[in-house]
């Protein structure tokens, strides 16, 4: 297993991330907890200390289940990662609930890791009102020994994100950012590890194969790949993306069977960064995956200025692009609730003054109906 360094701690470079942990007949409320205790047996027998969990994983079963599992071990001999929901708006002001009860549901007295959970669009104004007491909680604990280290994780734009750092910024001492090489660009997670470099914050990895989507690809694409490295698996590419950017500290895999953990551990034996031709060409598989579902947006704003609705076109068919090729998901939804309802996709009246302007003859107001659609609206 290979180890990073954080602060005085060496950390598996992969994490097992329980938000997809074995079910009984297909219930993700029902955890398999045999499965889960030889999962979590072969994990720790094959270097791996780092365990992430959360609140709302399998309906609130997750840290339930890694609990029992780990409460095998002696508690200094892995580290345990859970946060707190501002995901779900009524949590706020629920800061030291929820805590307490996430400390008896995982049967520790302390956490190694604790996060904000998903700093984005719709929560980001209430993450920064003090007036709520999660970030002074936190801070408390942190003091009082029962979080060790304090960080968050976002799904949120590098705007989100900057204005969280400016609000917390001297207390986050790491995040978690969704990253695999088909985000590098289509959700800037690029720009987000810039941005979180800038600030001196080591990067964790959620969604490497971006929900097991990236685990296999279409024959032409895989060829590509085993003509580079015939040996390497397809899943393994993305590990070895990962490897590639040295700010990257623990890649967490939400492994939902023994075999997925054991392969992923396999690949976490060696460390074998990219060159830069694997690198393009990996790259260029990702911009190809996109280009085949997403719209052309260059971002280039002529279409704003002539819409009578003042709609933030460009960052609209983003969101469009991102659930498209997703094909649903929460982030689009997500986004969406927190902009103002007149300004949000169903707003579009299909005047097609955009439309005459843009330079990719996107057909927007189609788009924008689309869209409305995909999200009820």
């Amino acid at each position: 297993m290979i180890y990073k360094n954080f602060q005085n701690l060496k950390l598996s470079a992969l994490g097992m991330g329980t938000m997809r942990l074995p079910v009984i007949s297909g219930d993700d409320s029902c955890v398999d907890q045999e499965a889960v205790n030889q999962m979590t047996s072969c994990a720790i027998q094959s270097g791996i200390n780092y365990f992430d969990t959360a609140w709302g994983y399998h309906s609130g079963q997750s840290e339930l289940a890694i609990g029992r599992a780990l409460a095998a071990y002696p508690r200094e001999s892995f580290y345990l990662a859970d946060k707190f929901p501002g995901y779900d708006l009524s949590n706020m002001g629920k800061a030291k609930e929820i805590f307490e009860k996430q400390l008896e549901k995982c049967g520790v007295e302390y956490f190694d890791f604790y996060l904000f959970h998903n700093v984005c669009e719709l929560n980001i104004n209430q993450y920064l009102d003090r007036s709520y007491g999660t970030y002074a909680y936190l801070l408390e604990q942190k003091k009082n020994g029962r979080i060790r280290h304090l960080g968050f994780s976002a799904h949120g734009s590098c705007e989100v994100i900057e204005r969280f750092l400016e609000a917390y910024g001297e207390a986050m001492e790491f995040c978690q950012l969704q990253i695999n090489y088909l985000d590098w660009d289509f959700q800037e997670a690029r720009k987000k590890v810039e941005l979180l470099r800038k600030h001196g914050i080591p990067v964790w990895v959620m969604e490497p194969l971006r929900g097991g989507s990236l685990a296999s690809l279409k024959p032409e694409h895989e060829a590509r790949l085993r003509a580079l490295r015939p040996d390497e698996t397809i899943p393994a590419w993305a590990f070895r993306f990962l490897q590639s950017i040295p700010d990257v500290t623990v890649t967490l895999s939400g492994m939902s069977n023994l075999e997925q953990l054991k392969q992923n551990i396999a690949t976490f034996e060696t460390d074998k960064p990219l060159n830069e031709t694997e690198m393009a060409t990996l790259l260029s598989i990702a911009e190809e995956m996109v280009k085949k579902i997403a719209l052309p947006c260059t971002a280039c704003r002529y279409c704003t200025s002539h819409c009578p609705q003042g709609l933030n076109i460009p960052s609209l068919l983003a969101l469009y692009n991102e659930h498209a090729f997703s094909n649903g998901g929460f982030i689009a939804p997500m986004a969406v609730s927190a902009i103002e309802e007149d300004k949000r996709p169903n707003a579009c009246i299909g005047c097609r003054s955009c439309e005459a302007v843009c330079p990719q003859q996107i057909k927007i107001s189609e788009a924008m109906a689309d869209f409305s659609k995909m999200l009820g609206l």
